[in-house]
């Protein structure tokens, strides 16, 4: 049952995120045949946003007819993510200075589509539309909306502090290498990695202790706090860089301590091992006490 889940839902994701992904053949079109003049008439300037809009309409009108209820769920989100995915690489490789904000679009949109194709690949039973963690929280979607203001504004008005410099380029390293380094811990873990913090052992359930688990206790937190800072270095958000960091480090210290108490219940003196040898990876971030 699981397995046919991962493959039907696995394949609808993957083949709704390609479609929104699609977009990109209209810049294509009009970089490499504006020479004809349908292409120049119809697809540049205004014309070209035009055609951009009922492209994403006509495919999710085509998803809506080929896929019902919770499948449609599943494969507007998967095309929403291609689509801002293919918006953030027509960004990145146009003549503009929104050069970074495309890098972030992509990075975005990749995080989280990734977020549930990993998980339907290692652990099915748990695939759900939280697994795309578009509605992680509250506080989260407040996180990115700020960011975005931050950025418009900056732009608007302090528009020399938005220039392409190296410090973007740190900014897309440590984004790269955060989601990597996450998706890779994910994968490790395998049936035993769940988006939420679990209060019961599974008889499935043992203790991971390799690959990038031998390097930090928790290298999914570590990946994502440093991708989600890198997201705002990269995007030269001197607030949001500030807030980011003291928001994630706060929430990712409450949720080590939180899963850190079921790890030493579901494994005893083993996982105080562990917890000797290897630190968290977090900086100032030592988890749960226990007491000698």
């Amino acid at each position: 049952m699981a397995g046919s889940k991962l493959v039907l839902e696995g394949r609808i994701s993957i083949i709704s995120f390609i479609s929104g992904l699609g977009v990109i053949i209209i810049p294509l079109l009009v970089k490499f045949g504006s020479h004809i003049d349908w292409i120049f008439d119809y697809l540049t300037d205004v014309n070209g946003k035009i055609a951009i809009a009922a492209y994403i309409t006509v495919v999710n009108g085509f998803l809506l007819l080929i896929y019902k209820g919770p499948l449609y769920k599943v494969a507007v989100r998967a095309c929403f993510l291609g689509f801002a995915f293919g918006c953030g690489l027509i960004l990145s490789l146009a003549d503009t200075a929104w050069t970074h904000f495309g890098w972030y679009m992509c990075s975005l949109s990749l995080f989280h589509y990734s977020e549930y194709l990993v998980t339907a690949i290692i652990n099915p039973r748990s695939l759900s539309l939280d697994s795309f963690l578009l509605n992680h929280s509250v506080e989260y979607t407040i996180a990115a909306v700020s960011s975005w203001i931050e950025f418009t504004v900056e732009k608007l008005f302090i528009p020399e502090i938005k220039q392409m410099n190296w410090l973007c380029l740190v900014g897309l390293v440590m984004v790269l290498c955060g989601d990597s380094l996450r998706k890779a811990a994910m994968l490790t873990a395998g049936s035993n990695f769940n988006h939420i913090v679990q209060n019961e052992k599974a008889q499935s359930h043992v203790l991971v202790t390799t690959g990038v688990y031998a390097l930090f206790r928790h290298p999914s937190y570590v990946g994502w706090f440093y991708w989600s800072i890198g997201t705002q270095i990269m995007l030269c958000n001197p607030i949001c860089i500030l807030g980011y960091t003291i928001a994630s480090w706060r929430f990712f210290r409450e949720r080590i301590e939180e899963e850190e108490i079921s790890l030493i219940h579901f494994f005893g003196e083993e996982y105080i091992e562990y917890k000797k040898k290897v630190f968290t990876g977090l900086p100032f971030i030592s988890g749960i006490r226990v007491n000698s």
